[in-house]
């Protein structure tokens, strides 16, 4: 019996055997396990899928694609592929640099060098052992290069700033095939549209970033049942904007499982969460910290600990997991959309969210800093972030409908932007810039990809598509 292949599939059949036989196509008995991504609710199936190993690789499959009249989408985890597959990977080449994980920590500069696969626990742990912290996020295994081109907000984001500042070079593969390195001395318009712009303007190869003197921080979380909510809320929300830039935290209802991973105390129950850290000594960790802790949580466990912790301070779930969420910035947290929150996800909610998440924004994170990127700052006082585990179909019907009933309820206090990398559904990319930087952002990929190769998850257009300006 003869198999009729499709012409997108003879087209993708054309890049076998490249990364040392690591291309995988449809109907290959490695296709399934390639394209899954980090989100496993999600179903990409793209027209082949890459794992190079090295930067030759890499070019080998960008100009094989570009041969074969493929587009090139680059993921190293996938934990924000939810927009990519709601586009369409049909005529896509999933580049997948979850195999080049290298690091090297340079103790003397304090600069980290991290191949475009790597995820934070690679970098952090080797960090540490030099006394040293990088700006990760809030989940060992999130890959670096996806949020750091995407911003990245820590635990020290308010006293340090965005992630993708603190940058200093970025390596990729273009869309020709070239290996160009992008700092503040060469191809400096392309390291600024990096810092901010997304995965747009290549695939990523390797990443260098400043590492910051933080051997220790006061950190931790103070835990309620959830039938405190409205007063810790409310404290919260006085506390939070006046807070000095040392502490970053974040406020959550947790609806937590009956699973025998958790621990017993607070397995299968409604709670209320505050957590993160602060740079500076006990004293005035403990100053700033008092008037949260003045309302008798149940656990409290804020401690000068380890910086190296810190990855697993927010407790994200690790490796593979379904998820269905949504997400908006506002600007305001008063009397009313604390009145708005509660009802969505306080006591006697019936929400199917894991977890209603309030991140701290301000401090550093409103301020541009000298030579930033594309994204200078988030100009919002909180983020949003509402997500529920989508185990089976009706889960993540219903998980999707909370989500979004969460973000519509608050948008009269919404600042009318978006943080992309909080973004897992698509939205208008042009929400994540100021005008001025979206325009920046539209010419520069017209340079580097003039003929549209790249498929990244927030798509930055080129200036001209289809004979007419691009909003």
């Amino acid at each position: 019996m003869t198999i009729s292949l499709t012409p997108t599939a003879r087209r993708a059949a054309s890049l076998a055997g490249l990364c040392d036989g690591a291309v995988h196509l449809p109907g290959d008995a490695a296709y399934d396990a390639a394209r899954l991504p980090w989100n496993a609710a999600l179903d990409q199936r793209p027209a082949a899928v890459a794992l190079p190993r090295t930067v030759s690789d890499v070019q080998a499959v960008v100009r094989a694609a570009a041969a074969a009249g493929l587009r090139v989408a680059p993921q190293s985890t996938g934990h924000n592929a939810g927009p990519l597959v709601g586009r369409g990977l049909d005529d896509v080449v999933l580049v997948r640099t979850e195999r080049m994980r290298g690091v090297t920590i340079d103790p003397t500069r304090r600069i980290a060098r991290v191949e475009g696969g790597a995820l934070w626990i690679d970098a952090t742990e080797p960090a540490a052992d030099h006394r040293l912290a990088a700006l990760h996020g809030s989940s060992p295994d999130v890959g670096i290069a996806g949020y750091s081109l995407g911003g990245g907000i820590g635990w020290y984001a308010r006293k340090l700033g965005l992630a993708s500042n603190s940058l200093t070079a970025v390596e990729l593969v273009t869309a020709d095939g070239e290996h160009v390195r992008a700092d503040a001395t060469q191809n400096v318009e392309l390291f600024w549209a990096l810092r901010g712009g997304g995965g747009n303007f290549g695939v990523v190869t390797a990443l260098e970033f400043r590492l910051y003197p933080i051997e220790t921080a006061y950190a931790g979380m103070l835990i309620w049942d959830r039938d405190q909510a409205e007063r810790v809320l409310r404290r919260w929300a006085d506390w939070a904007p006046e807070a000095p830039d040392a502490v970053t935290t974040s406020f959550r209802f947790l609806n937590l499982p009956p699973l025998p991973t958790i621990p017993e105390p607070l397995r299968g129950r409604s709670l209320v969460v505050i957590d993160g850290a602060v740079l500076g000594c006990d004293a005035e960790a403990r100053s700033i910290l008092g008037l949260l802790r003045g309302l008798g949580p149940e656990i409290d466990t804020f401690d000068r600990v380890p910086a190296r912790s810190l990855t697993r301070l927010h407790m994200d779930p690790e490796g593979p997991t379904p998820g269905v969420s949504d997400s908006t910035l506002i600007g305001e947290l008063g009397d009313a959309a604390i009145d708005t929150i509660l009802e969505q996800a306080g006591p006697g909610s019936t929400s199917s969210l894991l977890s209603t998440e309030l991140r701290q924004l301000g401090g550093a994170l409103g301020r541009a800093p000298e030579g930033h990127g594309a994204l200078a700052t988030i100009d919002a006082a909180y983020a949003v972030f509402g997500v529920a585990i989508a185990a089976t179909p009706e889960m993540a019907m219903q998980g999707q409908l909370d989500a979004h009933s969460l973000t519509r309820s608050l948008e009269p206090w919404s600042t009318g932007r978006s943080y992309l990398n909080f973004a897992e559904n698509e939205v208008d990319a042009r929400t994540g810039y100021t005008e001025s930087a979206w325009l920046q952002l539209k010419g520069i990929r017209s340079a580097y990809d003039p003929d549209d190769r790249f498929l990244a998850n927030h798509r930055v257009p080129r200036l001209f598509e289809n004979g007419a300006v691009t909003a």
